[in-house]
């Protein structure tokens, strides 16, 4: 939907218009398909469809079920624009319920809709009628090519002006020589004809659109990427079809300023060279932490006890779905973790007012106020994009009118009001759905949203200086984990690392079911085992794919292509384990780089692995999280499902680092 507008009437019966039962409340739409553009009326009563809510009051104490008798929804259109506190905006609980069957009335049509509602394609128009009525609203007549008229929108809320503009942006449109009031649509060729077929290159048009969002461009056409971009950086001549990685990095530092990887030693920078960081230890899993465990670990006043041990149980095996609702608050800072029942009672409240206080900010804004605002305009329109095909084929967001959904675009919309500089950008409902999901309630989920934005808030600034300082160590790190594969990587054009964008900027969010990103998540924000734990991640699923690349020779094009598909089909748990052997490969290597040491946060790395005393010779103590692996003691989880419970942990106990 690129424009909506309510308070448009159809005048059933000309010449009664004191007659109310004459006007038909409705909402006009332009809504953009994926080839054509088409505009769409029907009446409030069929747009406005309330009966899949069930609405909670701020304290959330009691849930009451919003009703409304066809009249009275019909009045509250007239008003609505102006009573910007509806009844929905208050929603802090979701709930569902089935929508009762109707049998129709004589006013609808079989399938459902009012005889009076009408859809038709830009592509069919001929020409627009406007005109001014006494009463000073303005009215639009739509004649299509087959001179079929449709019956006149009258706006008496709000000037028709900027429908006509949207419709510009889409159809050209002149005023007819002779009649001024008509407006006739100039033929042309199509408008939806792509970008990149105004230029002699296919793939140049895609690539100038990276260059400038590769947000959007990552996001929305990563499956098309490959074809687009190895047409533009290979010629079609086959004595040219390999271009110089210096020419390829040149080119990516165009695009993303700053991202140098892979090219000459820059000051500041030591050369990495081959290292032998040793076999990498098998690593087991233990089973997801139960309510029991966590109870165990509050005294009375709701305290955790011994915040460390907890996070390596998280660390270790996540956890059981009915606990995420209250750890994931204290996991991403939400919830102080020395903080008791009562006083996190009492920020809950304090938040809450908050939380609806920026709410009332952009809620209050008018029509008027928002046509002089184009940021606010611009955050809106991506939001409700964005919104409308986010994990549609989850329950929790699945249908037509569903509350979920309403609750995705509130959040994003007062996260706006909240960092107003950073707005929104393209990927952060990625972020926000599970978080929503989980927290099932407005208000807890926005304020984990904002701890998780926290975290994650260089990925989306305009610079995109966490996404150059995350490619540039991820690189450092793979190039540590196998120099060869390395190689192989820059002679295929691809040292860069590109085809981990997405993965960094959502957080793996669009690699792993739903599921399984919430698993993925929970051990990701316990910090552990080291600093930039995704960074290892992403090695472990290089290093994974590593064998298919190298031996079937894949190039550019292919693989962006084989990255690409594995979305979905990762084993998280097996990934897990990858990365966490891969860490504890690089805390036990001797002579680990000083770069590398920086980005995973270990201060000292010159100690042998076969230290008893967890010291150095100079007495210094290691800072790598050696108590990650002891003080375990249920039985674990190995990854490919096996369990045993004394033999895994005593091999997990011998697996502690010095």
């Amino acid at each position: 939907v690129i424009y909506e507008q309510e308070g448009v009437f159809i005048h059933s019966s000309c010449g009664k218009n004191d007659d109310q039962d004459s006007l038909i409340a409705g909402i006009l739409r332009v809504i953009e398909k994926e080839n054509e553009v088409v505009v769409d009326w029907r009446p409030l009563d069929e747009t406005l469809d309330t009966s899949n809510i069930l609405c909670a009051g701020k304290d959330s104490s009691s849930v009451v079920e919003w009703t409304q008798t066809p009249k009275e929804k019909c009045s509250r259109g007239a008003d609505r624009p102006s009573s910007y506190e509806a009844e929905w905006d208050m929603v802090t609980t979701v709930s569902f319920k089935k929508k009762p069957h109707s049998n129709g009335d004589a006013t609808t049509h079989a399938n459902g809709e009012s005889k009076w509602s009408f859809l038709f394609s830009l592509a069919d128009l001929k020409s627009i009628k406007q005109n001014k009525e006494g009463m000073g609203w303005s009215y639009l007549v739509f004649c299509l090519k087959d001179d079929v008229k449709l019956p006149a929108l009258h706006f008496h809320h709000g000037d028709s002006k900027p429908f006509i503009k949207c419709l510009e942006k889409h159809v050209a449109l002149n005023e007819s020589p002779h009649d001024e009031r008509v407006l006739l649509v100039k033929t042309q060729k199509s408008l939806s004809q792509s970008f990149e077929n105004l230029f002699d290159e296919p793939s140049y048009g895609l690539l100038q659109k990276w260059k400038r969002d590769p947000y959007i461009v990552t996001m929305g056409k990563f499956s098309k990427v490959t074809n687009y971009i190895v047409g533009s950086l290979r010629s079609s001549d086959p004595s040219t079809q390999r271009r110089p990685p210096s020419e390829m990095a040149d080119f990516l530092n165009d695009t993303i300023p700053g991202l140098k990887i892979n090219q000459q030693e820059e000051p500041g920078f030591e050369v990495i060279t081959r290292i032998d960081l040793g076999k990498q230890p098998e690593v087991s899993r233990r089973e997801p932490v139960s309510a029991e465990e966590w109870a165990k670990n509050m005294d009375s006043e709701g305290r955790i006890l011994d915040v460390d041990y907890i996070k390596r149980l998280i660390f270790k095996g996540g956890l059981c779905h009915t606990l995420r609702k209250e750890a994931w608050k204290f996991l991403l800072g939400y919830f102080p973790w020395n903080s008791s029942k009562e006083e996190r009672a009492n920020l809950q409240k304090r938040k809450t007012d908050e939380y609806f206080r920026m709410k009332l900010q952009w809620k209050s804004v008018s029509e008027e106020q928002e046509k002089r605002n184009s940021r606010l305009r611009d955050y809106r329109s991506l939001i409700e994009k964005d919104v409308n095909r986010t994990d549609r084929t989850n329950k929790f967001y699945e249908g037509e009118d569903n509350p979920g959904l309403i609750l995705l675009h509130d959040i994003l919309m007062t996260y706006c009001m909240y960092d107003f500089d950073l707005g929104y950008v393209q990927g952060m409902s990625d972020l926000l759905s599970p978080v929503l999901y989980v927290m099932e309630n407005e208000v807890d989920a926005f304020w984990c949203f904002v701890s998780y934005m926290d975290q994650m808030h260089q990925n989306f600034e305009e610079q995109m200086q966490g996404m150059k300082t995350q490619l540039i160590q991820l690189s450092h790190l793979l190039r540590l984990l196998d120099s060869g594969f390395c190689s192989y990587l820059e002679s295929q054009d691809s040292g860069y690392l590109y085809f981990c964008f997405r993965w960094l900027l959502i957080r793996f969010k669009r690699e792993f079911s739903f599921q399984d990103i919430l698993r993925l998540w929970e051990v990701m924000w316990t910090e552990l085992p080291c600093q930039n734990f995704h960074l290892l991640l992403c090695c472990a699923i290089l290093e994974s794919e590593k064998q298919q690349i190298m031996d079937k020779h894949y190039g550019f094009n292919e693989i962006l292509k084989h990255i690409n598909e594995l979305s979905m089909k990762i084993d998280v748990e097996y990934i897990l384990c990858k990365a966490e052997a891969i860490s504890m490969q690089m805390m036990n290597c001797k002579e680990l780089p000083q770069t590398v040491s920086e980005i995973l946060g270990i201060e000292n790395s010159s100690v042998t692995p076969d230290s008893d005393t967890g010291e150095d010779e100079s007495g210094a103590e290691l800072s790598c999280p050696t108590s990650l692996y002891q003080s375990i003691s249920t039985p674990v989880i190995a990854a490919n499902g096996t369990r045993d419970g004394a033999q895994q942990m005593a091999e997990t106990q011998s697996l502690t680092p010095a």
